[in-house]
């Protein structure tokens, strides 16, 4: 048996699981088999919450943070291994915190090991905050074709610790008459796979000076979901790209909820950062 708790952040569900050894080995059918939301405990992705330093893939990130004693093993619905996953840190965090495992004080920072390196997480009223790190942007001759789309569109490879294209639109309507039940086809596919948003802006696109989205997103691996922490942050970064690169902060709005994007400065140069709920929703047991 297997004890696991499922948590969810802006509807964006997970399955997460404590091995404090490090010697818990799920294969890729049994994760899919636990994330199948008709025969198993149902969940858009599976998170292994073990030490870093029980695991060799990541255990040499403790020499460049100590504190980052805890590993983000993140797993798609289809088993297949993720980078990293935004609103699956700040569930993982929340899991850290109401289980004892670790402590987060006004103004102070948890690190957490994750396959793209360290993140920083901290609290804020709704929820938690999450550096990112810095993102790379691609270029624009990915041509994404969805059904529901009269013809193919330019996307824009955005990494965000992990990968991204990501494409406008014109207007609601045709953000709601996307069909994402199938991954939709990049030319060129992309080696590693990459995450897909569709993005309308708001109408005016600034109020107050927050600028605002709307974003469907299909997962690799995991299918539409609900909401995608990384791929929120890289929708605002490919608009602020496209517009000029002037605007830091802002709102986007997926199925599941809303999430905060901010775009700052650091000294190894620009870092997008998201903000949102996170909570744990029940606790049980699962036969393996």
């Amino acid at each position: 048996m297997i004890d696991f708790t499922k948590g969810q952040g802006t509807g964006n569900d997970f399955i997460l699981i404590l091995d404090r050894v490090g010697q818990l080995d799920l294969s890729a059918e049994q994760v899919a088999k636990m994330c199948d939301r008709n025969f198993g405990i149902g969940a858009d992705g599976l998170i292994i919450v073990k030490p870093t330093a029980k695991d060799a893939e990541v255990s040499h990130l403790l020499d460049q943070e100590p504190e980052a004693v805890w590993f983000m093993d993140y797993r798609n619905s289809d088993g297949s291994k993720a980078e990293m996953c935004g609103n699956g840190i700040r569930v993982f965090a929340r899991y850290l915190l109401e289980n004892q495992l670790a402590t987060l004080t006004d103004g102070s920072t948890l690190p957490v090991a994750t396959r793209s390196g360290i993140r920083d997480v901290t609290a804020t009223v709704n929820g938690f905050a999450v550096d990112l790190g810095p993102f790379t942007i691609g270029d624009d001759q990915t041509l994404v074709t969805a059904r529901g789309l009269a013809v193919s569109r330019p996307g824009l490879a955005v990494n965000v610790g992990n990968p991204h294209v990501v494409v406008a639109l014109a207007d609601l309507d045709e953000l709601e008459n996307l069909e994402l039940t199938r991954m939709p086809a990049l030319d060129p596919e992309p080696e590693a796979g990459a995450n897909v948003e569709f993005v309308v802006l708001d109408e005016p696109l600034i109020s107050q000076g927050v600028a605002g989205l709307t974003v469907r997103i299909r997962e690799r691996g995991s299918g539409e979901t609900l909401s995608c922490g990384t791929g929120i942050a890289a929708s605002a970064v490919a608009i602020r790209h496209w517009a000029g690169g002037t605007q830091n902060h802002w709102k986007v709005k997926v199925r599941g909820g809303e999430v905060g994007v901010r775009i700052f400065t650091t000294e190894e140069g620009e870092h997008v950062g998201i903000s949102g709920p996170a909570e744990l929703t029940y606790s049980g047991s699962w036969q393996v």
